[in-house]
């Protein structure tokens, strides 16, 4: 299955955006970019330190993702970046007008538990809550899909890809 998407893989830490990204990203034929790579050092270390983003703070991030997007339109892509609220999804779309939004939702339990058990990254459980209060979804003039996080990463793929697939292809 391959498309000209770029898709941008979102939602609140601990949905596994990156484990999903990267099957979606496989199963597409497409690259994979890793959005937390797009963070500069400070946004890390403020993060790490269980200090929740501000706006200012995520727009050279923002950016650095809509620029990979924009570079990606026509040829697809999947890339990783939370996208927790409108403001930010518009700021992608600014700059990479084509790309389609996987919005991976699920319960605050399971995502915790998830969370709790992952190593070596730097976003502490302490901040799900303030991911949690920031997201909003998707809105139906949204070009994207919500798909639960329930079940096995290779499950979550496969209903992620089969709803990518009813949307159209991005005007050339």
């Amino acid at each position: 299955m391959n498309t000209s998407h770029v898709v941008v893989v979102m939602g609140v830490a601990g949905t596994g955006k990156t484990t999903i990204g990267t099957l979606l990203a496989a199963r597409l034929g497409v690259p994979y970019a890793e959005g937390d790579d797009f963070h500069p050092q400070a946004s890390i270390t403020k993060m790490s330190a269980g200090t929740p983003l501000t706006d200012e703070d995520r727009h050279p991030w923002l950016d650095a993702i809509g620029a990979w997007a924009h570079g990606r339109a026509g040829l697809g892509g999947v890339v990783s970046c939370s996208a927790l609220k409108r403001s930010y999804r518009d700021r992608l779309r600014a700059a990479a007008p084509g790309v389609v939004f996987l919005h991976l939702a699920g319960d605050r339990v399971l995502i915790e538990d998830r969370m709790s058990h992952r190593q070596g990254h730097f976003m502490p459980t302490a901040l799900l809550d303030s991911q949690f209060a920031t997201l909003q979804p998707l809105q139906a003039d949204e070009a994207g899909v919500a798909v639960d996080v329930s079940g096995s990463p290779e499950e979550i793929a496969r209903r992620a890809a089969l709803a990518l697939r009813d949307l159209p292809e991005p005007v050339r």
